[in-house]
């Protein structure tokens, strides 16, 4: 697993079960969750492409690299980082499927 997309199942961890994170992304229509993610994986392989532009890479140990490859190394991270951001986001369990999930097998539950 690279670093990109180690980074993007980790953000997708953080919306789905941090407190103050979950709370806010929770009740967002999966479309715009979506986005969310999308956004803010495009935002850090924009800052992480600024910080090589301004000579900072080593500083932060980004092994990115100010020029064409660069930047195209970027849109293959991007791309990588946000399928298992979507990944993780769709295997993570959620309260409120299991909770409908296990109420199917109580006794005296009727099925539609």
């Amino acid at each position: 697993m690279t670093g990109s997309t180690l980074a993007a199942s980790l953000l997708s961890l953080l919306f789905s079960y941090v407190p103050g994170f979950k709370d806010w992304y929770a009740p967002k229509d999966h479309y715009l969750k979506r986005l969310i993610m999308l956004a803010l994986v495009i935002v850090a392989a924009m800052g992480a492409f600024s910080f090589a532009c301004a000579g900072l890479a080593d500083d932060f140990s980004v092994k990115v690299s100010c020029d064409a490859f660069g930047a195209w190394g970027l849109v293959r991270a991007v791309i990588a980082a946000v399928a298992a951001n979507q990944a993780v986001f769709l295997i993570s369990p959620r309260k409120s499927q299991s909770r409908n999930a296990s109420m199917c097998f109580k006794p005296g539950y009727k099925h539609i």
